[in-house]
């Protein structure tokens, strides 16, 4: 990471959108989901490392990792006029990802990109809300962090690709699968408004119509799919992806 990545963080953050987009929010809400829960994850990582499992989950690592770290002062006046004009819930933890990415520009560091996921998870939607109680209220899902230990233990989520993230959103209950030797398209149930949709991720990246999709319930035949859950789901849409841009 250079500084230049540290000044283009700072342009994500003055272009997400702070005004309280409700809409906005709810389209993004299951790929903000994912986003959390990867933060979560890495945050869990961190705090082991350094130390900060009493500040976890929303915390400023720089200052574990080195606690006489200070921003250039041009730098810093540039982070106070952005956090003025970033929503109230999301100053500490922005703030937080630009001191990081002064620090990470210094020098590698091994741990995966704390804030990364966070910063995404802002840009789709804006700010989330917490409760007393520890509630996560990200508009359209809310969740609740288990313990740290519990979050160490979860699969990571890779697949930041902003056509991937898109095609995880969508209306109503989804469930994901898959054929049951793992070939072929990824495939979802989605139950919206009382009706069942069932669709194929194409290599055009649009889910289209199905009727493909048999699982083991119905009319007492054997599955031709099984489930799986969204993150393997996210990395067979991510897969799909890479092949339609040949990368």
């Amino acid at each position: 990471m250079t500084e230049g990545s540290t000044l283009a963080l700072l342009e994500r953050l003055r272009a997400a959108d702070w005004s309280g987009d409700w809409d906005h929010a709810f389209e993004h809400a299951q790929s903000r989901r994912l986003l959390m829960h990867e933060y979560l994850r890495r945050a869990a990582l961190w705090a082991q490392a350094y130390g900060a499992e009493a500040e976890w989950p929303f915390f400023d690592v720089t200052q574990y990792v080195d606690k006489d770290f200070q921003l250039p002062p041009e730098l810093a006046a540039e982070l106070d006029a952005c956090l003025k004009k970033v929503a109230y819930g999301a100053r500490k933890t922005c703030g937080a990802a630009v001191r990081f990415a002064a620090l990470h520009a210094r020098g590698d560091i091994a741990l995966p990109d704390l804030y990364e996921p966070l910063v995404l998870f802002y840009e789709r939607g804006g700010e989330f809300l917490q409760d007393g109680a520890g509630l996560l209220d990200l508009t359209g899902v809310s969740i609740r962090p288990r313990k740290l230990q519990n979050h160490l233990a979860d699969l990571p989520f890779l697949t930041f690709d902003g056509r991937t993230l898109d095609a995880l959103d969508a209306k109503g209950r989804i469930t994901y699968h898959v054929a049951a030797d793992r070939s072929g398209p990824v495939l979802r149930r989605r139950l919206f408004k009382a009706e069942q949709h069932d669709e194929v991720f194409t290599p055009e990246l649009r889910w289209e119509p199905t009727d493909r999709l048999r699982l083991a319930d119905e009319k007492g035949t054997d599955a031709v799919h099984v489930q799986i859950g969204d993150i393997e789901a996210a990395e067979l849409v991510q897969a799909t992806v890479r092949g339609a841009s040949g990368s």
